[in-house]
């Protein structure tokens, strides 16, 4: 190509020639031109800025138009078939008694039914009795019977609306009866002719069982809510205020005693370690002259006992080196569940609830051992499941620190028996029955005293 062009001595073009020119050189390279943006005029709102322009810098349209894309277009469903006729039909509605004629559209192929918002017009049944049957079972000293049957009658017509009842109650012929009043005779009668007639009314009659009960109204319950509501709904702002800061106070004081709880639990701890390690609890005094148990200062004096005596104890060949061992203690009680004294209404299950003092780690093995056991972590909290499983829970935390123990005794032991081992070449040590008996009763005894014993001529058993 470059031959070509100087013999027809025609001008090369100067730009550089790469392998994007060689292989698309033919093809030109189309020019896109965007559209310059309108700029919205200073002050003027964006939302009225978009009613008077868009990107193609069309006019506005005169008539609202939806012309975006949707997700799916709608079709519509063209059909050869003729359209269903409708009609101008009368009906009647069931629920009234005036036999009232309406009209309205319906399908002419429909069939005749009856009026479908009939089935909410529900009706309650009130109790009905006899002359004989208000004598023999309903008579009452308090109520005449023409105050009974006026109630009966404004509780069929007002459909148990007792408001309403009330709002109606004829107060020139009859004394004046409050809603308790009234809910009490009523639900009297019901429960007297449920129990001698054969037919109960549903509203006040329910079965569970096979077994019949009745619905029993408390008016003195009912009057001494509506008093404790109106005390309530009528209290001042300054007994609102007074009542929050009782209970800031309250909350308060149930922190304090969570905080006295824990440090209690704390302490017991400290104690059931010193006791169960046999470590004399001693006293160091500070410079406030106050006094302070040190069991990790009693720790490290017998462990630089224990080395004195490892010292003298040494041969004068090179050993290797002696491994030392802590000792570990366990604590030997279950969990102990506090009682639930909340104020106000609580719930049974708080009883179930494991105290802040035991571990995630404790817990967590309590829960797979009743997984073992096939029993819920979080059974129905009745008053003898509760106490149940808090023991079984308790002796289940128990089993695991005395596993626990028995699991650092042997690990102590076995640490004895290499340090022996290591001072005394080709001998093996045999624990005195003493020792075994008393890790076999639940004592953790520390490395520097079964050293002592093991050390002791008298008590050494060895074999060669």
């Amino acid at each position: 190509m470059a031959d070509i062009l100087d013999i027809l001595d025609i001008e090369q073009p100067t730009a550089e020639i790469s392998r994007d020119s060689i292989l698309h050189g033919d093809k030109v390279k189309k020019k896109y031109v965007t559209a310059k943006a309108v700029k919205r005029p200073e002050g003027m709102h964006r939302e009225v800025f978009a009613l008077l322009y868009n990107d193609n810098k069309d006019l506005p349209p005169l008539l609202p138009t939806d012309t975006g894309k949707a997700y799916k277009q709608t079709k519509a469903k063209l059909g050869m078939r003729k359209v269903r006729k409708w009609t101008w039909a009368p009906f009647t509605n069931p629920a009234r008694k005036d036999n009232a004629v309406f009209h309205h559209w319906k399908r002419v192929s429909d069939e005749a039914k009856d009026y479908p918002f009939a089935q909410f017009n529900k009706q309650v049944t009130i109790p009905s009795y006899s002359e004989s049957e208000y004598n023999q079972y309903l008579k009452s000293e308090d109520w005449s019977q023409a105050e009974t049957d006026h109630l009966i009658d404004l509780c069929q017509r007002f459909d148990l609306r007792f408001i309403v009842i009330h709002d109606r109650w004829d107060r020139a012929a009859f004394r004046d009866r409050s809603v308790e009043d009234l809910k009490e005779r009523y639900y009297g009668i019901c429960a007297t002719l449920s129990k001698v007639k054969t037919n109960p009314w549903s509203n006040t009659v329910t079965m569970v069982n096979g077994e019949k009960r009745i619905y029993h109204y408390d008016a003195e319950h009912e009057k001494k809510r509506k008093e404790q509501l109106r005390r309530l709904f009528d209290r001042t702002q300054e007994q609102i205020d007074e009542e929050q800061m009782l209970l800031t106070e309250l909350k308060k004081i149930e922190a304090r005693k969570r905080e006295r709880e824990r440090k209690t639990q704390d302490l017991q701890k400290l104690i059931s370690r010193a006791d169960s390690g046999n470590l004399p609890a001693t006293t160091q005094v500070n410079n406030n002259n106050e006094g302070t148990s040190t069991p990790s200062n009693n720790a490290s004096n017998i462990a630089r006992r224990h080395d004195r005596k490892l010292h003298k104890k040494k041969l004068t060949a090179q050993q290797r080196p002696i491994r030392t061992v802590e000792s570990v203690t366990v604590e030997w009680s279950g969990i102990k569940f506090p009682e639930a004294r909340g104020t106000g209404v609580w719930l049974r299950s708080q009883r179930m609830k494991l105290p802040p003092g035991v571990g995630q780690r404790k817990t967590k093995a309590i829960e797979q051992e009743l997984r073992l056991m096939n029993i819920d972590i979080a059974p129905t909290p009745t008053e003898a499941i509760c106490k149940h499983f808090n023991e079984l829970r308790s002796d289940l935390a128990l089993a695991l620190d005395l596993k626990n123990a028995l699991a650092s005794c042997e690990f102590e032991l076995q640490a004895l028996r290499h340090q022996y081992e290591a001072l005394n070449p080709g001998k093996t040590l045999t624990i005195p029955p003493s020792i075994c008996n008393s890790v076999a009763d639940g004592e953790s005894k520390p490395v520097g005293e079964i050293i002592d014993v093991v050390g002791s001529p008298s008590a050494l058993n060895t074999t060669i």
